[in-house]
């Protein structure tokens, strides 16, 4: 099963351990998540369902492409993690 892992700075505001959940795509792992969590569904969703602007995710080490929908494939053994995303100038 997939670790989800979330960044210190969300954990800040919601708690998120560290878990083992099943999911073939980005929504279905974090739909798994959000079952036993839902707290954290709206750090990292917005009201459409897609990723907050300021969030990112990362699948074994790759920026995730579909950012909407979520459908970005997901292994079994993969490492999926979830940060805030950085900006400035």
């Amino acid at each position: 099963m997939p670790l989800v892992r979330f960044t210190g700075n969300l954990q800040r505001h919601v708690a998120c351990p560290p878990c083992r959940v099943s999911g073939d795509t980005v929504r279905q792992v974090l739909e798994a998540v959000f079952e036993s969590n839902d707290g954290v569904r709206a750090y990292v969703l917005d009201d459409a369902g897609g990723l907050r602007k300021h969030m990112t995710i990362f699948v074994d080490g790759q920026v995730i492409r579909d950012r909407p929908g979520l459908s970005d494939p997901v292994e079994q053994d993969a490492k999926v993690d979830v940060m805030q995303a950085l900006s400035g100038g």
